[in-house]
């Protein structure tokens, strides 16, 4: 019988429960998938939490690449046997086998692995909101990324420097400069030992940057206020450290007429043909070597404990995975 991993209240790591489950057949516009590889992500560990609170008992994880087995009656996009890829609600990537709504699927190319395409999902359709649609990036910016080494901070570096743009990155700790420089940030500062808004302001020579993409949250607020232009945005799109304190818009805002935007994946990917083209971008790149990613860790799905454990006290320097 399929294994999945199951919630049924929330707190840390221990409430993951491995558990057998039945998988019953695709409804008409579903489809019937196994599981090769599963994304590991951040916002898993709100879900887990009840930062993000869930109805219970439910499934977890929202990223997974795998297999068709059986495909409804009305789902013509695909065939068994397709490689898909996959990261929406409703949650329950955590697992062996489920089945899912066939309109958030996309199928996965030639030279793309499972492996590779679970990494991809959430980390890579994040990127390409964040600098294609929610700002637009352009050749010869320079914008500041906060967490700078982790899943999507690698790939928004290289993808920043395939348009000709320039990143400043911020990390927790020395042991990510490394890490960051090697995904093509410019300059990366330590934020837990300096004031990154006075050196970003250094590097550019008082000018501040056009653009902040904060996914740490209420540590980097005020610092990222503080190095933004006139009229730059402010893209806050995580929590890492904590969500954020209410914004006060005269103190915040006003001053030089910032903009501050909440994105998320689900605004900007609503339909199955909109996720296609966003994940044929993300997939190009790779194929062409415009992004490379490195898998940093692989656990079992029966070791998900301990890869929150990690991923929470910032052990993962890279993208990681469950192996079902």
């Amino acid at each position: 019988m399929p294994k999945s991993i199951i919630i049924k209240k929330h707190g840390g790591p221990e409430v993951l429960e491995l558990q057998d489950v039945n998988i019953g057949t695709p409804g008409p516009n579903e489809i019937k998938v196994t599981n090769h590889a599963i994304g590991l992500n951040y916002i898993d560990t709100y879900h887990r939490s009840g930062l993000y609170p869930l109805k219970l008992p439910i499934g977890i994880g929202l990223e997974a690449a795998g297999k068709i087995d059986e495909v409804g009656s009305n789902v013509k996009e695909f065939n068994k046997g397709d490689n898909i890829a996959y990261a929406s609600i409703p949650l329950g990537a955590y697992s062996q086998q489920r089945v899912i709504p066939a309109n958030i699927a996309v199928k996965i190319p030639d030279g793309i692995s499972h492996e590779m395409a679970a990494t991809l999902m959430t980390k890579g359709l994040t990127t390409n909101y964040l600098l294609t649609k929610t700002y637009k990036l352009k050749a010869g910016e320079t914008v500041l990324f906060h967490a700078a080494a982790g899943g999507v901070g690698q790939i928004f570096a290289q993808w920043a420097n395939s348009i000709g743009a320039k990143v400043i990155g911020t990390v927790g700790s020395d042991e990510k400069i490394k890490v960051a420089n090697d995904n093509g940030y410019e300059h990366v500062i330590n934020y837990t030992k300096t004031d990154f808004a006075k050196e970003v302001l250094k590097i550019t020579k008082n000018k501040g940057v056009t653009a902040v993409f904060d996914g740490v949250g209420k540590k980097t607020f005020q610092g990222s206020i503080s190095c933004l232009k006139t009229r730059g945005m402010l893209v806050s799109f995580g929590n890492a450290s904590g969500p954020l304190d209410p914004v006060n818009v005269p103190k915040d805002i006003q001053p030089k007429g910032l903009y501050l935007t909440r994105p998320s994946v689900g605004q900007y990917f609503t339909n199955q043909k909109e996720l296609q083209e966003g994940a044929n971008q993300i997939f190009e790149k790779v194929k062409f070597g415009k992004i490379k990613i490195r898998i940093f860790k692989k656990y079992k799905l029966s070791e998900a404990k301990n890869a929150h454990a990690d991923l929470e006290a910032r052990k993962l320097l890279g993208p990681t995975i469950l192996i079902p």
